[in-house]
């Protein structure tokens, strides 16, 4: 339910998600995560949006997630491959409140 409202609204409205968690307007396009295959991503919320200059992953949750830290960092590595020169910045969204504590952490 979360899932298909969020994806729109990021892809729709990148530079105002730009703005809003980089901190400054940047035009992104969107990034297919089958260019950043190895074995196929099936994260259905992932979201890259790309500038020449750094890609923004955007991932929303509605649950805490144990491989979320390696998930991650999995998608790091894989923008690295394909992206060596760029920066990235890796945000997750939870949907829902949570106390639990890697919820928590920036």
């Amino acid at each position: 339910m979360f899932d298909p409202t969020c994806k729109f609204l990021a892809e729709t409205f990148s530079s105002d998600f730009a703005s809003w968690l980089l901190g400054e307007p940047i035009a992104l396009t969107q990034l297919s995560p089958t260019e950043l295959s190895l074995e196929p991503i099936r994260a259905d919320s992932l979201i890259l949006l790309a500038s020449d200059e750094i890609i923004l992953q955007i991932e929303f949750q509605t649950d805490p997630d144990p491989t979320m830290a390696f998930r991650m960092a999995d998608y790091r590595l894989r923008v690295y491959r394909r992206f060596p020169n760029k920066q990235m910045r890796q945000v997750v969204i939870y949907l829902t409140p949570s106390s639990n504590v890697p919820v928590l952490q920036w």
